[in-house]
């Protein structure tokens, strides 16, 4: 069951809030009385990144966006 907090309540305590997502609390976020979003925690499926190229293997430091969308 996710508990409804205010919008300057999440500002206001964000490490806190970030522990209690870690832990499995979810959350709806409110602001003027109308929901505006969930926080919950990720999934073990969705916490698993796929990695598609490593761009420092290409370049020390990485590659520059302008030489990679030219290379596009």
């Amino acid at each position: 069951m996710e508990k409804i907090i205010g919008l300057k309540e999440l500002r206001e305590n964000l490490p806190a809030y970030e522990k209690k997502v870690k832990a499995g609390e979810a959350f709806l976020v409110v602001k003027k009385s109308k929901p505006i979003f969930r926080i919950s925690p990720v999934s073990e499926d969705e916490a698993l990144w796929e990695e598609v190229i490593d761009f420092t293997k290409i370049a020390k430091g990485g590659v520059e966006i302008g030489e990679l969308l030219e290379r596009l």
